[in-house]
């Protein structure tokens, strides 16, 4: 009998201490929207949405389409990408996060293609690269 009335005590106490103070943890968490699509532009905030990672416009199917940015949570832009209708095309450039330029080069519908830099932290080139050009596709088109 002493048993069920310790057992009873302990469950009270144990029920009492999680009463409401503790019940935030049960509340839904509020999400944060980080996209915005506001007139063809593409923005992805990082969050508290002080500044920017991702911007750039989409086509007519919310596909990437134009010059892309990438920016650090300092709101330093670490890279820039062409597209066209969801591919890579075109000219890219990516920066270490201490401003200086990590590679560059370029995409044909979406694939590297032409000369391909890439330079150490401090500047020097330390590899180069050449990709052959794809056969012209707009005769196809």
């Amino acid at each position: 009998m002493m048993k069920k009335y310790c057992l009873l005590i302990l469950l009270a106490i144990v029920v009492y201490s999680c009463g409401d103070s503790d019940a935030e943890y049960l509340k839904p968490k509020k999400v944060e929207n980080l996209v915005e699509i506001k007139n063809g532009i593409f923005t992805e905030w990082y969050p508290g949405k002080k500044n920017i990672k991702f911007q750039g416009p989409q086509d007519n199917n919310h596909l990437r389409n134009g010059k892309w940015t990438f920016f650090s949570e300092g709101g330093d832009e670490l890279s820039v990408t062409f597209y066209e209708n969801g591919k890579r095309d075109g000219f890219t450039i990516v920066k270490y996060p201490n401003g200086r330029l990590h590679y560059r080069g370029e995409y044909q519908d979406d694939k590297i293609v032409g000369d391909w830099i890439t330079y150490d932290e401090k500047g020097k080139v330390i590899n180069k690269q050449h990709y052959p050009y794809l056969k012209d596709t707009s005769a196809s088109k």
